[in-house]
């Protein structure tokens, strides 16, 4: 993981023509070498302390609403309505376009994009799922291509590139299996990174050794809560092991109550199940993702957290000769998005296949968008 030998003064080129490259990244943001060469508030969930609870809040908040909406499921129309089901789909391909008005593709974005970088040193942050990997059906078996881990190491080569995902660090680090590269688990709670000197704010960094026997920075500002978060764990299982299709994920610092496969009558009971466990940890909030119930510390720590930590650990926090891009699909990398666009220094780059609010400047349509420029 000690990037210091690769990154020690990248810093981007002139724009030169046009052309593919890795992760989507035109050539012209590539260093030389050291030889010269906005969501809806209504559809954030949290637990309510002085309200009557989860189930009541459905009917006044359209909670349930939010779990139906958190990933759109495509119309089923049958043979003989194909035509209606054309009509539909060219409606929603026009709400699309629109919609990139307001968030351009990344893809055809470059040129601007590479205006912003002259001069600049570029560092990536990626999420994991629904951005390097596709939405699956089972979490287990969300794993990237070839192709996009080929890309990845090879744009590690050239600037500091770091996972922040919602899955636990180590959970992350088996599917990506790439050593070049940075990596917070937990919504940002759980940081491997570069052994620099951060702020004194940051009281809970420890020097550690990782599997390479390379020194590195250990940050966990959510240390206290792993007692409280295993008891969650175990009550949240047994609560739901009767639902079929229902899966509780240990993400250590966090727990994941995966609904996706689970028929939707069986939603609000999963919400009460939810609700039961969490009356007793008044310390703990509830936050919503993509067909997945997340239950997490109360703490002033996110994913946008997770990347102002990493820039200061890199050295980078002050420069103004430094690029910023981070690539995201779901609402917890919202607050990433808003720590670039708040302190006008970035680009947050949206995945998303369907119009919504965003602190994103750019979009992709998919995993697979990102996958075209590999080649």
């Amino acid at each position: 993981m000690d990037l210091k030998a690769n990154h020690t003064s990248p810093v981007l080129a002139d724009p030169a023509p046009m052309n593919e490259s890795m992760l989507g990244l035109h050539s012209a943001m590539l260093p030389y070498s050291p030889n010269g060469a906005t969501f809806s508030p209504a559809l954030f969930l949290t637990i309510p302390r002085k309200k009557t609870g989860i189930l009541d809040d459905v009917k006044s908040v359209s909670w349930l609403d939010a779990m139906r909406a958190s990933s759109p499921t495509h119309n089923k129309v049958a043979a003989k309505d194909l035509s209606h089901d054309q009509q539909s789909s060219n409606d929603t391909d026009i709400v699309y376009r629109n919609w990139m008005l307001k968030y351009p593709s990344a893809l055809a974005s470059f040129e601007q994009i590479t205006n912003s970088a002259r001069g600049k040193r570029l560092v990536l942050f990626l999420d994991y799922d629904g951005t390097l990997s596709p939405i699956v059906d089972n979490p287990d078996n969300a794993f990237m291509s070839r192709a996009m881990r080929a890309a990845v190491k090879n744009a590690a080569k050239y600037f500091p590139t770091a996972i922040i995902s919602g899955r636990s660090r180590d959970k992350v680090c088996e599917f990506v299996r790439l050593t070049e590269l940075y990596y917070a688990g937990s919504h940002g709670m759980d940081i491997m990174g570069p052994v620099q000197p951060v702020s004194k704010d940051h009281k809970k960094c420890i020097r550690s050794i990782d599997n390479q026997g390379k020194e590195v920075i250990l940050f966990q500002p959510a240390s206290e809560f792993l007692p409280m978060i295993d008891e969650v764990l175990k009550a949240l299982i047994e609560k739901t092991k009767d639902i079929k299709g229902a899966k509780v994920e240990n993400n250590k610092f966090c727990v994941s109550v995966h609904y996706r496969n689970v028929e939707e009558k069986y939603w609000t009971t999963i919400a009460q199940y939810v609700e039961e466990v969490m009356k007793q940890y008044p310390r703990l909030r509830l936050t919503h993702g993509r067909k997945v119930l997340e239950v997490r510390p109360v703490l002033d720590w996110d994913k946008g957290k997770a990347v102002e930590f990493l820039l200061e650990s890199l050295g980078l926090s002050n420069s103004d000769e430094v690029l910023p891009i981070y690539i995201g699909d779901d609402r917890t990398d919202e607050d990433a998005f808003k720590v670039l666009k708040d302190s006008n220094r970035g680009y947050g780059i949206l995945v998303s296949s369907v119009p919504k609010e965003s602190n994103a400047s750019y979009s992709l349509r998919d995993p697979s968008e990102v996958k075209k420029k590999i080649k």
